[in-house]
């Protein structure tokens, strides 16, 4: 992120802060004028402006009037830099959120992370809201943003229901997280160690401010937050109830995988392959018109950084030990890259996705959506397969699958394509919606489907799943 200077917070946006731990807090109000100026206002926070956050090296507090992104924005509270690309224009999304806000680290020795100027690795965000509906959502960050890069599409709306929320920058971030760690894999590993972490830490502080653990906790999140869904309801159901996954990232050992079918596109940027390569590629017909805007800003870094990541001796100098100083750097592809083999690399390269590869062993109930024109992942080789594992691993009763016709990875893309797009964003809050009355009544969601792309209607706000289903049970 880079730091805004010059850019005040009102004495009535910022009732309090304080600040424990080694790092210097990021500078703001003095506690003392924010008190005097704010007056009685300061009795909706109580003691949970004391509230420590077990494990974190430096936290600060803040009790502001209102936590979500239309008060926020422009503030050091979030990050619009990280997340305005990600929704679409016309989102309506809650306002009026008092409550607490903590930021901090973890222990951690990368620096990759420059927020608040602390230039510290494993960075959160926990929001404790003035009303409290019992339950705690955890997420972290999608592709390799930080730690309020959701705040708008998810921390807005489940704040507004009365959750509290973390979420985390997975322990490292930007286009050289790749550069985290000592072996191959070490990058993502982490990813979802600092989840875990945080999960664990998020429960005890929101005990330590209400008085009792929270009753329920889900883990969600977008792209490699879906992942991060999918790996901790296959490897610590024990600390959630269950979760919702939206495109989530699917890394398997044998394929596929990122680095199965990007080399592809890198070889239909050079012109050494076709159209016919993409769609065996997974690559939908009818997606032809998105692969532009994706051919510049997402295949070739992709690629490029994680195959970095998992298979650094594949071409030591591209991206070598940076992705790049300028965007033209960053986003350029490495024409190695075209011919890139992932099946035929050395064992230790699959050893290295074999650490964070997913099973379909999920232990909680959980819903996944996916567009149907996702051009990033394509859904033939993300989240159909990963439907199939979860069968193969006989869990369906605790899944749910819906493919939203229309939809792509990023929902601000509907923007230039109204006529041709739908943002998933509002059918992620009814599938959220289902899976809280799944775990909490017993009340199975609609079962898995195609959610058709309506002809009328307010597209970018609401979404309905379909017709709910009876007489299933999220109980294991």
């Amino acid at each position: 992120m880079r730091v805004r200077t010059g850019v005040a917070v009102p004495v009535a946006m910022l009732l309090a802060v304080t600040a424990t731990g080694a790092a210097p807090a990021p500078a703001a109000v003095p506690p003392s004028a924010a008190r005097t100026a704010a007056g009685a206002a300061l009795s909706h926070c109580g003691a949970r402006e004391r509230v420590s956050v077990p494990g974190a090296q430096f936290q600060t507090t803040a009790c502001l009037p209102d936590m979500t992104t239309a008060a926020l924005a422009g503030t050091r509270y979030t990050d619009s830099t990280d997340w305005s690309p990600l929704f679409a224009k016309g989102t309506k999304n809650p306002s009026g959120v008092p409550g607490v806000q903590i930021d901090g680290y973890f222990p951690d020795s990368s620096r990759l992370n420059a927020t608040h100027g602390w230039k510290h690795d494993a960075q959160f965000v926990i929001r404790l809201p003035d009303r409290w509906n019992g339950g705690l959502v955890v997420t972290g960050a999608p592709g390799n943003r930080k730690q309020y890069s959701l705040d708008p599409l998810i921390s807005d709306w489940v704040l507004a229901q009365g959750y509290a929320f973390a979420s985390t920058d997975k322990g490292n971030s930007g286009p050289d997280f790749y550069t985290d760690g000592t072996r191959p894999g070490d990058a993502v590993a982490e990813w979802n160690s600092r989840t875990t972490e945080l999960t664990r830490a998020a429960r005890k502080a929101v005990q330590r401010a209400y008085g009792h653990a929270p009753r329920r906790t889900y883990m969600t999140g977008t792209s490699n937050g879906g992942y991060l869904t999918r790996w901790q309801l296959e490897n610590h159901p024990e600390l959630y109830d269950g979760g919702v996954d939206w495109e989530g990232v699917l890394w398997t050992e044998g394929g596929p995988n990122l680095l199965t079918y990007l080399p592809t596109t890198v070889a239909y940027g050079a012109g050494g392959a076709g159209a016919d390569d993409m769609y065996a590629a997974g690559f939908a017909p009818g997606s032809e018109f998105l692969w532009p805007y994706h051919q510049t800003a997402y295949w070739g870094l992709t690629q490029k950084v994680y195959r970095a990541e998992f298979d650094p001796t594949y071409d030591p100098d591209c991206p070598g030990t940076s992705a790049g100083s300028t965007t033209a750097e960053i986003l350029a592809p490495c024409a190695s890259d075209a011919s890139y083999d992932y099946a035929a690399r050395p064992r230790s390269v699959h050893r290295a996705v074999e650490r964070v590869s997913l099973t379909g062993r999920i232990g909680k109930p959980m819903i996944t959506l996916q567009g149907s024109l996702d051009t990033l992942l394509p859904i033939a080789t993300d989240s159909d397969v990963y439907a199939r594992m979860i069968d193969d691993q006989r869990r369906a009763r605790l899944h749910r699958y819906y493919t939203i016709e229309g939809g792509t990875h990023v929902d601000g893309l509907h923007d230039t394509y109204p006529d041709r797009l739908r943002p998933v964003l509002p059918c992620y809050r009814s599938a959220f919606e289902a899976l809280t009355q799944w775990v909490e009544r017993g009340a199975a969601p609609p079962a898995s489907r195609t959610v058709p792309r309506p002809a009328s209607g307010d597209v970018v706000n609401s979404c309905a799943l379909g017709t709910t289903s009876s007489g299933a049970s999220a109980a294991g």
